[in-house]
């Protein structure tokens, strides 16, 4: 068996990436002659919860539908939301009913990473955070992970390919290997050849954790570097941190000390809460697993209107909907053919029209809007 166990893209666009129920539902529709007009609406919850997610893979479900004759409304990626829809469709149910699945799978796994990353980075708000975390994905999505991440307001991300199709840049320096490959002992031999051969647009970041007490190796590290360094990098494994803020706290002493303008870069395993501890001592941040790990939000498609009347399943709410956000950053739901709340934004905007898609996609922007409704919201 050869190639990697991989969805084709053109799969995806063709509707074949699906549940096999939507096989069976298009067979009975054409068998039975119906085809009815609907509107349907992704939702995670009916009515506001008060736990507000952030809204991505919306370009990638933009894209799945351009084409199809359909009309999509969406919130704007970076969009907060706590309940109702936020992604609407209207169309005969045959030209997208296939698509479900695809369409979920897209809004679902980005949003949740979206939503960590966003609580990662107002973690540590003065701080440069980037995004560590592709490797614990598939690597066909790795540019949906970064994509994700950056929406969320991290500064920067870790995997190449996954630039070259966001048109960013990845950063990296080194990792424990490349000092192991020097052998015990030799760290400076390794630091030294790194600042040889690499270019001089990569920052002189030394990790400095491999084999000695942080202290020590930080100090091996200026040694070494010099006034060409800019950061080390502290990586030490959780077993082996003990209290790793004290561990912060003394190389920034250690440094200030010998008057070394050096920053600090913490990475391994970090959350929210170890980076409120430590944002007083670190200069930056790397966080991995706690975005590209973190759950998907489950949206469901519903048909909430068939031709022209409300429908719905028990649990669901019928009759197409509009969102808004409040001057006093609440979010409120209701029936789009009803005035809404005189305070109230409109969040649901045109994504595309008889398949055409008539909005932008800008990463900046949704981060923007990210950080704008974060300060609104929480």
């Amino acid at each position: 068996m050869n190639g990697f166990d991989i969805v084709p893209e053109a799969a995806i666009a063709e509707g074949r990436a699906t549940d096999a129920y939507f096989e069976r539902t298009t067979e009975t529709l054409e068998g039975a002659g119906r085809n009815p007009r609907v509107v349907a609406e992704v939702t995670a919850d009916q009515f506001p919860t008060g736990e507000f997610d952030l809204f991505a893979g919306v370009k990638d479900a933009a894209h799945l539908l351009e084409g199809l004759p359909v009309d999509v409304d969406a919130l704007p990626e970076g969009t907060l939301f706590d309940g109702g829809p936020v992604l609407t469709i209207e169309g005969n149910y045959l030209d997208f009913c296939r698509y479900e699945t695809s369409l979920l799978g897209f809004l679902s796994h980005a949003t949740g990473m979206a939503t960590n990353a966003l609580h990662a980075r107002r973690a540590a708000p003065d701080s440069t955070v980037l995004s560590f975390g592709s490797r614990h994905v598939h690597p066909s999505i790795a540019a949906m992970v970064e994509r994700s991440a950056l929406v969320g307001g991290l500064d920067g991300i870790s995997h190449v390919a996954a630039g070259e199709v966001l048109g960013r840049e990845a950063g990296g320096t080194m990792p424990h290997a490349l000092l192991i490959c020097f052998g015990r002992d030799n760290q400076k031999e390794a630091w030294t050849a790194f600042d040889e051969h690499v270019s001089p647009d990569v920052p002189r970041v030394a990790l400095c954790d491999t084999y000695g007490d942080e202290v020590g190796e930080v100090l091996g590290a200026v040694d070494a570097l010099g006034d060409d360094l800019d950061s080390v990098r502290l990586d030490t494994t959780g077993s082996r941190r003990g209290d790793f803020t004290h561990i912060v706290r003394e190389v920034n002493w250690e440094l200030d000390a010998r008057d070394e303008d050096v920053d600090v870069f913490v990475s391994g395993g970090m959350t929210p809460e170890e980076m409120r501890e430590l944002r007083e001592y670190a200069d930056g941040f790397g966080v991995g697993g706690y975005v590209s790990d973190a759950d998907p939000v489950p949206f469901a498609l519903d048909i909430v209107e068939v031709d022209g009347e409300p429908a719905a399943k028990r649990g669901k709410l019928s009759g197409r909907k509009q969102v808004y956000r409040t001057e006093s950053g609440g979010h409120e739901i209701g029936l789009a053919d009803r005035p809404g709340p005189t305070d109230g934004e409109e969040l649901l905007e045109p994504l595309l029209r008889d398949g055409e898609l008539v909005a932008e996609f800008d990463i900046e922007r949704a981060a923007e809007r990210a950080a704008a409704d974060a300060e609104d919201v929480f």
